[in-house]
């Protein structure tokens, strides 16, 4: 699988992942913390926010690949300053590291499920939150499922709003359908994930 990942796009995924995991860590820390505790807090949010963003963008890549389109993501460093600086100076993170990019002229229904797949593999990345969550409610474990969990249906909310670039708006093109059930879905869990 790796090899169907070039250096530059493993490069720039690297980029965006530790880029958008110091904005996450810096909206944590806000006020002042320990050295102990931001290594803590980056290291939980390269679990969380890391890998929900990398393992979103491997799914639209994926799912291209497989109907025979070639697929990269490419990291956008301006945005990615934005993020930081955002995040240190308002405690805010705007997080858009990037975007996959499709080459070939996909069909409407292909785009969609390439699009769909992004928001898909975050919801199902709730699941293991969830179970974390569950297994140590109040403890560093929990902690960790809440931020996983609450990362994870923030990215698949956001990602599913069908405006500009994102991917709602391709879902919402191709099937109304899953488009409704994907954005209820996903606000649904961020609304749960934020009453823990």
């Amino acid at each position: 699988m790796l090899e169907r990942i070039p250096l530059r796009e493993r490069r720039d995924l690297v980029i965006a992942w530790l880029a958008i995991s110091i904005a996450f860590t810096l909206i944590y820390v806000r006020g002042g913390i320990t050295v102990e505790n931001f290594i803590l807090l980056f290291v939980m949010s390269l679990g969380t926010v890391g890998l929900a963003f990398v393992l979103h963008e491997l799914a639209h890549k994926f799912v291209a690949m497989r109907y025979g389109y070639w697929a990269e993501f490419r990291k956008d460093n301006q945005m990615l300053l934005v993020a930081v600086v955002l995040a240190a100076l308002v405690g805010v993170v705007f997080a858009a590291p990037g975007a996959t990019y499709v080459y070939g002229n996909a069909t409407r229904q292909q785009n969609g499920w390439i699009s769909a797949s992004g928001p898909i593999t975050n919801l199902l990345l709730c699941i293991p939150f969830i179970g974390l969550v569950l297994l140590d409610a109040g403890g560093l474990i929990g902690l960790f499922g809440i931020l996983g969990l609450r990362i994870n249906a923030m990215i698949a909310a956001f990602n599913m709003l069908p405006v500009s670039v994102l991917d709602g708006r391709k879902v919402l093109a191709w099937n109304p359908v899953v488009f409704g059930i994907l954005i209820a879905a996903a606000i649904g869990m961020l609304i749960w994930s934020l009453s823990l």
